[in-house]
């Protein structure tokens, strides 16, 4: 076995080895998708009262999210359909005829009765159609990372789940409106605004399924 052999079969080893490297597929949704609770005051010696101001706690308070830290359930229910059909037609027509009919006192008279016609004619048709239909529903548990000014909630989490030799990622963030949420700490998709959700793999039955560098590249150099 020669050199130029042996680099061949050990770029093959190590592009095979790369690619069976699982690697985590990247996000679109909010940064970061997790945040540690605010740090609580450390509270002052007792001196003897009952009422502690850095450990008092509402009498009815209910355990809806609310600050930085805290986690919130999100139904998903998106369901999606759109329909777009379009119809062009466009038609144009043209003509034009002449003719001599007597040349008589002209030399070559041979041209009397000459008649000359042309005409043109295009059309064009073009029709359309497209339709989509999307149905994602579950449930994710996402963490507040950010409260707005006006209380609104920005809420950011991951969802991983590994099956076998791949991992199925589900992704959710969006701004929540405190209102919006139920007394059991859940609140709808659609409810949700600038909501960003995603359903991503990763593992070889992903990367089975995606076409590989260089074909890319020569579908990009050679569109034929």
């Amino acid at each position: 076995m020669n050199a130029r052999t042996f680099l061949a079969l050990f770029a093959l080893a190590l592009l095979s080895g790369c690619a069976a490297i699982q690697t985590t597929p990247p996000t679109a949704v909010h940064q970061p998708m997790s945040a540690r609770p605010e740090l609580q005051a450390r509270a002052q010696v007792a001196t003897g009262s009952i009422y502690q101001a850095t450990q008092a706690r509402p009498l009815f308070e209910d355990r809806r999210a609310r600050n930085i830290g805290d986690i919130l359930t999100i139904n998903l229910v998106e369901r999606n359909a759109a329909q777009k059909a379009s119809n062009a037609n466009a038609t144009r027509e043209s003509s034009i005829s002449g003719g001599i009919t007597s040349l008589a006192r002209v030399p070559l008279s041979g041209l009397a009765g000459l008649n000359a016609e042309a005409g043109a004619e295009s059309g064009f048709t073009g029709r359309g159609a497209a339709a989509a239909n999307n149905v994602f529903n579950g449930t994710i548990t996402v963490t507040v990372i950010e409260v707005y000014p006006n209380g609104n909630l920005l809420v950011s989490g991951e969802k991983q789940v590994a099956i076998n030799q791949g991992a199925e990622f589900i992704r959710f963030s969006g701004v929540v409106n405190p209102n919006s949420v139920t007394t059991a700490n859940t609140v709808q998709s659609t409810q949700v605004a600038d909501a960003r959700i995603e359903y991503r793999g990763s593992g070889y039955i992903d990367e089975s399924q995606r076409m590989g560098w260089l074909q890319r590249f020569f579908v990009a150099v050679l569109p034929f």
